[in-house]
C-alpha cells in the first residue's frame, strides 16, 4: 500500500465524518440564501453598465446568487465594489445593490 493512502486505520473517523458533514450543511446553506435587493436596479447582460439591460429588480425583490466576478466598479447603496453578482443566465447585477452582509464574495466564483 502507498504512503499516501489514507486508510480507516490512518484517519480518527469521527473528525473526518463530522468534516464532511460540516461541509455538507455549509454548501446546503449557501446554495439556498437569497439576498434581498437594497434599491431599485438594472440587470444587465454581464458585469458592468456597459452591456445591455435585461432587465430591473425593484428594493426588496430576493434574489439567488448563483457566482459572482469582478466587473466594473459601481457606487451603489451598500457601497463601493467591483463585484458582480450572477443571479441567472445572462443576468448580472452589482454587488453593491445586493444586501449580502458581507463585502467579499458570498458564492463561488463565476
Amino acid at each position: 500500500m502507498s504512503e499516501n493512502v489514507i486508510t480507516p486505520e490512518t484517519t480518527d473517523r469521527g473528525t473526518v465524518e463530522a468534516a464532511v458533514e460540516a461541509m455538507i450543511e455549509a454548501t446546503a446553506a449557501t446554495a439556498a440564501a437569497t439576498y434581498a435587493i437594497a434599491a431599485d436596479v438594472n440587470v444587465r447582460s454581464g458585469p458592468g453598465t456597459s452591456y445591455s439591460k435585461v432587465g430591473r429588480l425593484s428594493a426588496g425583490t430576493r434574489v439567488t446568487i448563483q457566482c459572482q466576478k469582478p466587473g466594473e466598479t459601481v457606487t451603489g447603496p451598500t457601497g463601493t465594489s467591483k463585484l458582480w453578482d450572477r443571479i441567472g443566465s445572462g443576468r448580472y447585477v452589482s454587488d453593491t445593490y445586493v444586501r449580502t452582509g458581507s463585502d467579499g464574495y458570498v458564492a463561488p466564483r463565476c
